[in-house]
């Protein structure tokens, strides 16, 4: 196994190296554009990282990884759209450099280079690789459209918010290390404890950013503080405030929600800030960080695989759950 970091440059340079048509540029500039705001690589990662731990070795996943690096970004250019999301990565938002058609576009483009890039796939595997990864594909979608349905209910619970956010973004955490475990020649069992060991930490790691857009830094966080709240997102803070808040707090709480006007972000953010504050709910979503993080540990004792790989996926969840970005 090799250093995290190495992971972290093969797949930034296999990125890098994707060869984009000249023409047309209103199609394929804004997708070079996105790909070259950097991000933390795990998707591509994970995949290298499994397929090393198994093959000794990580060449013949590197297409894949690159496919599944496209199709995450895919998912992140139409969602950016759909928040109406000014920033991404700390820098302006395709929708918002360019216009929405391009955004929506440019995304469709991506998601057929994903998969060209998948077909790349050694052949003896790649039915089984296509298999995870457009099963994957239809439950993000199907993710995406229960965050947009949470936008118009106040009762959603916190099991309706763990099972969207686990089809939404963890189920991907999960396909990458699968992939890259198929592409290494490990078995069904091996794969599959591999694949619940990324769903976990995706659901540590949606938790995070949870946590994040409310207490992080913007600097580093790499968008604006307090999306969440402006936007009314049903997030695991938002639910359990909405389900722990009584009297004041309640009623408070619930003017906030009704109140949308841009010019009032900087107060509602603050606002509804406190009422988690004083409600305990960053010392609840931080338990739950834990809890994902911990199972997903669990997970990784049944993969078969050396002290040296595994403890690689351990740091890896170590990190996640530390991170400020």
């Amino acid at each position: 196994m090799l250093k995290f970091e190495k992971y972290v440059e093969m797949a930034s340079r296999a990125v890098a190296a994707i060869d984009y048509p000249a023409s047309p540029a209103g199609l394929y500039e804004p997708i070079a554009y996105t790909m070259s705001l950097g991000g933390k690589r795990l998707r591509p990662v994970l995949v290298l990282m499994a397929c090393d731990a198994f093959a000794g070795g990580c060449e013949r996943a590197v297409d894949a990884a690159v496919g599944i690096e496209l199709y995450h970004n895919f998912t992140l250019l139409h969602d950016d759209v759909m928040d109406r999301a000014d920033l991404r990565r700390g820098q302006p938002t395709v929708h918002v450099k360019w216009n929405d058609n391009t955004a929506i576009l440019s995304g469709d483009a991506m998601l057929t280079m994903a998969g060209q890039y998948m077909a790349r796939t050694p052949a003896e595997v790649l039915p089984r690789v296509f298999d995870v990864f457009n099963r994957t594909a239809m439950e993000v979608y199907e993710g995406q459209q229960y965050d947009v349905d949470f936008e118009q209910r106040n009762d959603v619970t916190e099991r309706e918010y763990i099972d969207m956010i686990r089809l939404k973004t963890s189920v991907l955490l999960g396909c990458a290390c699968k992939v890259g475990a198929i592409i290494g020649g490990a078995d069904d069992a091996a794969a599959d404890a591999l694949y619940n060991y990324g769903c976990d930490l995706g659901l540590a790691f949606q938790l995070q950013d949870d946590w994040l857009d409310v207490y992080g830094d913007p600097a580093t966080f790499g968008k604006e503080i307090g999306g969440d709240i402006v936007n009314n997102k049903k997030t695991y803070m938002l639910i359990n405030a909405l389900a722990d808040a009584t009297g004041d707090d309640a009623a408070e709480l619930r003017h906030w929600l009704n109140d949308n006007d841009p010019a009032h972000r900087a107060d509602k953010v603050a606002a509804v800030r406190s009422i988690y504050d004083r409600l305990g709910i960053a010392a609840k979503a931080e338990k739950e960080i834990a809890r994902y993080t911990w199972q997903s540990l669990e997970w990784l004792e049944k993969v078969p695989m050396d002290d040296e790989a595994r403890q690689a996926f351990r740091d890896l969840a170590t990190m996640l759950v530390g991170r400020r970005k």
